[in-house]
């Protein structure tokens, strides 16, 4: 088993495995779809969209919960992501 060879595929691999991770995108939605948020890999906030309807309740109070249990949900998504790209690494010969 050549160690570097290893070591060079492995790298290749994390390097991969971080191109994805950068080029990936969720959405997350609270309140069934009134609060939906875009996130990429890295965690950035992308987009937010909140429907009409809640804006016109005026309930700053529910619209906050709203919207943080969006990016909650959307952090959730990404961790989730990473989580299976990692775990679907595997080096021949390991």
């Amino acid at each position: 088993m050549d160690i570097k060879a290893l070591m060079k595929q492995a790298q290749k691999m994390q390097e991969k495995i971080q191109k994805e991770i950068a080029e990936l995108k969720v959405e997350a939605s609270a309140g069934g779809g009134m609060v939906t948020v875009a996130m990429g890999g890295n965690h950035e906030l992308l987009s937010v969209r909140i429907a009409p309807e809640v804006v016109k309740s005026q309930d700053v109070e529910m619209l906050e919960d709203l919207v943080r249990a969006a990016v909650n949900e959307a952090n959730r998504k990404i961790e989730q992501a990473m989580t299976e790209k990692v775990g679907a690494l595997r080096v021949p010969g390991l």
